[in-house]
């Protein structure tokens, strides 16, 4: 039952989300078996700036054992 969370800057479509959700629907029934039903997907528009306070620091920073692909920038420098 994957269920997962995408955070991006606002600004994005919503034919640019559906297609991200469909991509990323097939990208988990082709990775790791999900059946469509089983999988839902939300977008959460976040204003640019307030990236690094509501997504690096909480999600990115945060959490560093979860990321399993780390961004190439760091907002402190």
């Amino acid at each position: 039952m994957p269920h997962v969370i995408v955070k991006m800057y606002a600004g994005k479509t919503e034919e640019q989300k559906q297609a991200l959700t469909a991509e990323i629907q097939k990208a988990l029934m082709t990775a790791i078996g999900s059946t469509e039903k089983s999988i839902s997907v939300a977008i959460e528009d976040v204003d640019p700036a307030e990236w690094t306070d509501k997504v690096y620091v909480p999600d990115i920073a945060g959490k560093p054992d979860l990321i399993y692909k780390k961004p190439g920038y760091d907002p402190f420098a």
